[in-house]
């Protein structure tokens, strides 16, 4: 077999990942292909190029070779069409290509661009990777990312990107079935929540870490079931399981939100974007506020029209207004004009 490019980018995300169902899920394909990949690619060569552990794949001597090798293959190759998209995208009109993780502030942070720039295409893609998202942004596939840091879990953010801190620090809330004991309680103990089994999204970078060091910390070791939380959320509803959840999350009839005492869940909410990420999105010109951590013209706007957009998803859930009374939190008071 003679490799190929697409085999090289599967190597790097499988290290990057760490495991094939995370690396799968981030090349849009199923664990049991890629597993029949790497043996393709193993055999190919002759040798494992990574180890299988419980915990996950860890790469070999020889598989940090040949992924020493294969990154800046990939990153060149990335660049490349990255560089040609761009050539052929002047001629045909300014367009914005967001990334971002799951948040219930994305659509109306859409309507206000789209309001602002009606003259640009602009583009959404969703991943639950926020470390995915920003690898494309690095590469040019994205010009910015919305993501979530999870507390304890730093990002792997690539040199050279620009930063704006969106929340400093965001309380993630439980998803409780309506009947569950603890849902009629306006804050939920975490010690009441022992012997429930928890759903998590191994996937989620970080969610899985940031929850074990918060469940060790309190010291608690209940039954854990990994899965998406669109199957999470069927199986909260009947009682099967519980969630952590964002605030900003709208209860159901058969599922409530509810805060955890201390809030001892939380992740930073952030926007990146590459240096004159702007300027094809036909905003370059417009403002001068270069920003907190440096963005350029342009950036200050499309931040602004993200942070209204989260505070209108945040006073619209009633629990998440509720903790944000409590907390006396700025974002019950809109920023001057």
């Amino acid at each position: 077999m003679e490799l190929e490019v697409r085999h090289l980018r599967a190597l790097c995300a499988i290290a990057d990942a760490g495991s094939l169902h995370k690396a799968a899920r981030q090349l849009g394909m199923s664990q049991p292909s890629l597993t029949t990949q790497l043996r393709r690619i193993e055999n190919s060569l002759g040798a494992e190029l990574f180890s299988r552990e419980r915990t996950g794949c860890r790469p070999t001597l020889l598989g940090h070779s040949v992924l020493s090798r294969a990154r800046p293959l990939v990153a060149g190759m990335a660049v490349l069409v990255s560089e040609a998209r761009a050539a052929a995208d002047r001629s045909a009109g300014p367009r914005l290509r967001i990334g971002s993780t799951a948040s219930r502030a994305l659509a109306g942070w859409l309507r206000r661009l789209r309001e602002r720039l009606p003259g640009t295409d602009i583009s959404l893609q969703m991943d639950v990777s926020a470390n995915a998202l920003l690898r494309q942004v690095a590469g040019g596939g994205l010009d910015v990312a919305f993501v979530h840091e999870v507390e304890g879990c730093p990002l792997r953010v690539p040199a050279g990107l620009d930063r704006r801190v969106l929340v400093e620090r965001e309380p993630q809330f439980i998803s409780l079935a309506r009947d569950h004991p603890a849902a009629g309680s306006q804050i939920v103990e975490l010690s009441d929540l022992a012997a429930d089994r928890w759903m998590i999204d191994p996937t989620v970078d970080g969610e899985w870490d940031g929850l074990r060091r918060v469940l060790g910390a309190a010291g608690l070791n209940p039954p854990v079931l990994h899965g998406d939380y669109l199957t999470a959320s069927s199986l909260i509803a009947v009682g099967e399981a519980i969630a952590p959840c964002q605030p900003t999350s709208v209860p159901r009839e058969d599922m409530v939100v509810r805060p955890l005492r201390d809030d001892p869940l939380g992740v930073r909410l952030l926007l990146f974007s590459r240096p004159g990420a702007y300027e094809g999105a036909g905003i370059a010109g417009v403002g001068t506020d270069a920003g907190a951590d440096g963005d350029g013209p342009g950036g200050a706007e499309v931040y602004a029209d993200l942070e209204a957009a989260y505070r209108e998803a945040a006073l619209q859930a009633v629990v998440y207004r509720q903790w944000l009374m409590r907390n006396k939190s700025p974002l019950l008071h809109a920023p001057a004009a």
